[in-house]
């Protein structure tokens, strides 16, 4: 029994914070005014401001990461996780072209020049258009309901006595059609404005400026408020028929205009998209809107109270997201009609409901198809109404990787080597590529250069760009080549990129008949299968995969994986090298023939040209004449002598081992000899029979030098490249087998 109670009282509990949670309280005229002094910004915002901070709640501002200068495009790196990802069905993984085109969106609403448009949301099929418009809906219903998202609305309770002395109550048929909020008390007259008129309207326009003077006491919050345009409907604004001839009547009825005030209160604006309240989402199925709505009831005792017919209490249903989200899921069928009617709205603010003029600012979005164009490219005063904003395939290798995470289980990465899960996303990003452009050839003026880093096309290159990443292997002077405009020639190319090749839904259903060969092997997938299923698959689908694209990829996985096992097998003695160069510099303060005592190692040596070679052939590289040599050699003491010794030693107090030019040249030795680490070994027959050995009793019979070796590699890619035991040997073999060192020896 007690074990119920404790239960029951939880079950109270819970539906007692439901109640706090979800009532909408009225609060007076003059509470909504002195919140409104103590946060204008919150309290002062239409649809468009409100979507605006929506945005920027859920995704943080961030900086230009472009390394290169302060010259930006403003491509950045938004956040878009907490927005389209998180607490929804369906996530939608924005990548970072569309995020900004969206952003871009969300920053023209702050501006004020947003209205008597509607706004599609434009892309090819499987693009995820719907998944994202109804992610965003979520997310602003969501909103709406926190005290950073209220937006406010007039709400009437209007004193009957106060009016008409002697009066008893309300005919209870006049309150069938109002809720049970809004039947509090028979002798109040209770309803919120159908078309959420913002409070601030219900001052007379004349007045209003004067009113934002006694709230607003900082000259420069009141000066934005009374001269910008975002705010400029404060000034301009009306409101509603409905709630206008209510204020005339109890103007004339009241001696006191104050009076009038302490019967109009304030509420948050109810965003429910299921009752199409604040938001109202309308499918090409769904039936044509309804006609007027008429609370006749309520109508016929106004009429009777206030002894006028001057009160209509009629709308549209267009009220209900006045100041709200009006959205049209795709222009087909119904919708298209929906949307020819919607012209004259979108372009006056207005339509004619009865007599009334019903003013109307919502929000208008919807989804576009590029062929459903037709069913308005000909009406010519609607062109300029709409903004369309791209919705492309993704073009982030990246995002695509979320996406296959998402659906498959984030472990599906594991079922693949090294790199090959995100080749794989490479090639389905690259059939979505305009091959027929010149902006990165114009910019890139040699692209041999870079044959060990991207494909003959640039694409490999285009897909870093576009997820905001310029990669370290670009030269100095491409790098100061990117320019803005340069940057700006590649944003406006996007725009017209990701929409054809292979779509999010065909990516997803190709993954998955990949990955489903491979499920139940316990193999780990190569490089060579996925290069084998996109050259098997039907013509249709393999030809939208750029010609040599594949090869290409092929190869560049083969010379990633040739320099990370040559990294992995090189086990430096990194003393012995630290020593060398200590040595090297020290000695280059003196001449040929001489016999020195470095003081950075107390060793004791004679330079020679051939001790000299020694350590230069780690840092010149070959086929260096000997005035080139020696031009070199001046060069590296000249900084040894202006700034190592001088500044950074002298002056810096630190270890020659720490400082800027000895680290350089630490790297370019360490370089080379990585270079050629594998050489001796692959000169070896051994290795490799040890290498196809190496999980038998056989192993143990080779050299104790060799097996320690193998061991300290594989071990090695596992701890650098985060390969698995099982492939560490398996990209090692590939190495061997196929005798990648000498294959790209000259790459």
């Amino acid at each position: 029994m007690v074990e119920h109670g404790k239960k029951l009282e939880s079950i109270l509990k819970l539906s007692q914070g439901l109640r706090e949670k979800d009532r909408r309280i009225p609060m007076s005229y003059n509470d909504f005014l002195f919140i409104a002094n103590l946060k204008p910004e919150l309290v002062f915002r239409n649809i468009f401001q409100l979507f605006y901070d929506m945005v920027h709640y859920y995704i943080p501002e961030t900086e230009d990461d472009f390394p290169v200068s302060d010259d930006s495009v403003g491509f950045l790196g938004y956040n878009t996780t907490d927005l389209l990802e998180n607490g929804v069905d369906e996530p939608f993984f924005a990548d970072r072209v569309f995020a900004n085109r969206f952003m871009n969106l969300a920053k023209s609403f702050r501006q004020g020049i947003q209205n008597n448009h509607i706004y599609f949301f434009e892309g090819p099929p499987g693009s995820g258009k719907s998944t994202f418009l109804n992610n965003l809906l979520i997310k602003l219903e969501e909103y709406t309901r926190i005290p950073e998202g209220r937006l406010f609305s007039v709400y009437w309770k209007i004193d009957l006595t106060r009016l008409r002395k002697g009066f008893v109550e309300i005919p209870n048929e006049a309150l069938e059609d109002l809720s049970d909020e809004d039947k509090e008390s028979s002798n109040s007259l209770m309803f919120s404005c159908p078309n959420n008129d913002h409070p601030i309207l219900m001052i007379p326009r004349e007045l209003r400026k004067d009113l934002l003077k006694e709230l607003l006491l900082d000259k420069s919050v009141y000066k934005k408020f009374t001269t910008s345009k975002e705010y400029e409907w404060i000034l301009k604004d009306t409101p509603c028929s409905i709630c206008s001839s209510i204020y005339n009547q109890l103007i004339d009825q009241l001696d006191d205009p104050a009076e009038v005030f302490n019967m109009i209160y304030v509420r948050r604006v109810e965003f429910n998209r299921q009752f199409g309240k604040g938001i109202s989402v309308w499918n090409p199925g769904d039936e044509g809107m309804r006609g007027l709505i008429v609370n006749e009831n309520l109508q016929r005792f106004l009429n009777n109270f206030f002894r006028s017919d001057d009160i209509r209490f009629v709308h549209s249903d267009l009220a209900y997201t006045n100041n709200g989200v009006y959205a049209l899921m795709d222009i087909k069928d119904n919708n298209v009609k929906r949307l020819v009617n919607l012209h004259g709205v979108i372009s006056d603010g207005v339509h004619k409901v009865e007599h009334i003029e019903e003013k109307v600012t919502s929000l208008f979005m919807g989804l576009l198809n590029a062929e459903d164009r037709k069913h308005f490219e000909n009406i010519r005063s609607f062109q300029d109404r709409i903004i369309s904003v791209t919705i492309p395939y993704v073009l982030d290798y990246d995002t695509e990787l979320k996406i296959y995470k998402n659906k498959f289980g984030k472990n599906v990465g594991r079922m693949f080597l090294p790199h090959v899960f995100e080749n794989f996303a490479k090639i389905i990003i690259s059939t979505r590529l305009d091959l027929g452009n010149d902006v990165l050839q114009s910019w890139i003026s040699n692209k041999q250069l870079y044959i060990r880093y991207t494909d003959d096309d640039l694409l490999l290159l285009r897909m870093d760009l576009y997820r905001g990443f310029v990669p370290e292997w670009l030269t100095e002077e491409d790098v100061k080549r990117f320019t803005k405009p340069i940057r700006k020639r590649l944003l406006e190319l996007s725009e017209i990129e990701g929409q054809s090749g292979v779509s999010g839904r065909q990516s997803l259903s190709l993954f998955n008949e990949f990955v489903a060969k491979f499920r139940d092997k316990g193999e780990l997938i190569t490089m060579g299968n996925v290069a084998e299923y996109f050259r098997n698959l039907q013509e249709k689908t393999a030809s939208m995969v750029p010609k040599g694209f594949i090869d290409a990829l092929f190869r560049l996985y083969e010379i990633s994986i040739l320099e990370e096992v040559k990294e992995a097998i090189f086990n430096v003695n990194e003393k012995q090298i630290k020593d060398a160069i200590s040595n090297y510099l020290y000695a280059l303060n003196f001449e040929v023939g001489e016999t020195v005592r470095s003081k950075y190692t107390d060793d004791e040596f004679t330079i020679t040209e051939a001790w000299l070679y020694t350590i230069e052939q780690y840092l010149f590289g070959e086929g260096l004449t000997a005035t080139e040599i020696s031009s070199r050699r001046r060069a590296i003491h000249k900084e040894y002598i202006a700034r190592t010794l001088s500044q950074d030693i002298r002056i810096k107090k630190m270890d020659i081992t720490e400082t800027e030019q000895f680290a350089q040249l630490f790297k370019k030795y360490g370089d080379t000899l990585k270079k050629h680490a594998l050489e001796p070994y692959m000169a070896n027959s051994n290795f490799r029979r040890a290498l196809t050995e190496y999980h038998t009793e056989n192993f143990n019979s080779y050299d104790s030098r060799l097996k320690s070796d193998i061991k300290f590699m594989l071990k090695s890619m596992q701890k650098k490249f985060c390969y698995s035991a099982e492939g560490a040997l398996v990209a090692v073999m590939h190495v061997v087998e196929n005798n990648l060192a000498e294959v790209y020896k000259d790459i």
